[in-house]
């Protein structure tokens, strides 16, 4: 097998559907920009690897091609997760060209990706969200870091749909957010409690922020839309602050979110609506995640769940077994 050369210039036979197919995910797919960026990449290294292997058409790879750079991507000490993001990224092409008639079928559809381990999500109990969300600083930075967190427990909002939130989209007097999830889906999604008040506390003292006109719900300190990063970072520092065990992300909001309703109200089809899962399947991942709750749940109400003395034959009575 030819060894890869690293500065070997891929053939536009190569690029140029690829472009297409970029412009095509982001026109008419909508496709967020970190998804589409995720697809570059991993579509970047699967020409390299064509190229320093002489394949110059997309029409010459096959499903042993396909098996040949899932094996390579291993072979680079990829994560089965990562391998699979490679696959679903070259799937998708090959159905662009399927789709634009440039391909007959999609050599990558039976091709399957590495098993990977079922990553249960992490999740703060109650005890510890209370110790997060316990932040009595009243300068603008720390009503709006509280106010983030709140909702994002409150509402149980990805990190993604926290960000891109504006002023417009939130209705203090109803108690409901209008949301843009994945796929740019809209939902409504309703907030109420500590979140409200604090979404309230922090609108007081917004415009302490602002250097001009800006409809983001929440801001910088520059006065602009606070970006991925900083909420990330922000709420890793609270965490620490605030003496939390374990590291504070806003996934893991989102998911204590998750866990605490499904615990509470057992509803699986309303958690996925709140949640915006397309999937009921995708929810049901959280069923998982307490299995001594759900064992205590079951001990208690099932009628043939107890063994105790009372379900035995009384003494000078005969077992209708044995009769």
């Amino acid at each position: 097998m030819t060894a890869v050369t690293p500065d070997q210039a891929a053939p536009r036979s190569l690029t140029v559907p690829l472009d297409r197919f970029y412009q095509y995910q982001l026109s008419e797919r909508g496709l967020s920009a970190h998804t589409q960026r995720n697809y570059q990449r991993q579509l970047d290294k699967i020409v390299d690897f064509l190229t320093a292997r002489g394949i110059a058409h997309w029409q010459d790879v096959d499903a042993d091609w396909v098996r040949q750079i899932s094996s390579q991507a291993k072979r680079d000490g990829l994560k089965p997760g990562s391998i699979a993001l490679r696959l679903s990224a070259l799937r998708s092409f090959f159905d662009y060209l399927v789709l634009t008639e440039q391909l007959a079928a999609n050599p990558a559809k039976g091709v399957a990706a590495p098993k990977q381990g079922r990553q249960l999500p992490k999740n703060l109990d109650v005890d510890e969200m209370n110790q997060l969300l316990e932040v009595d600083q009243d300068d603008p930075l720390s009503v709006r870091d509280r106010a983030m967190m709140e909702l994002m427990y409150g509402a149980g909002l990805r990190l993604a749909e926290l960000v891109d939130l504006n002023v417009r989209d939130v209705s203090v007097r109803k108690g409901d957010l209008r949301v843009t999830g994945k796929g740019e889906k809209e939902r409504i999604v309703p907030f109420s409690g500590m979140a409200k008040t604090w979404v309230m506390n922090w609108l007081k003292v917004r415009n302490q922020l602002l250097k001009g006109p800006e409809e983001a719900l929440f801001i910088s300190k520059l006065g602009q839309r606070i970006s991925h990063r900083s909420v990330q970072k922000r709420m890793a520092e609270w965490g620490q602050k605030q003496a939390v065990n374990s590291h504070i992300n806003p996934h893991k909001l989102r998911h204590s979110f998750a866990t605490h309703m499904l615990e509470s109200s057992g509803d699986l089809r309303a958690v996925q609506e709140l949640l915006g899962h397309a999937d009921l399947s995708t929810t049901q991942i959280y069923t998982h995640l307490d299995f001594q709750h759900l064992a205590k749940v079951y001990d208690a109400a099932h009628p043939r769940a107890r063994s105790t003395e009372a379900s035995k034959p009384r003494a000078g009575k005969k077992n209708n077994s044995e009769s």
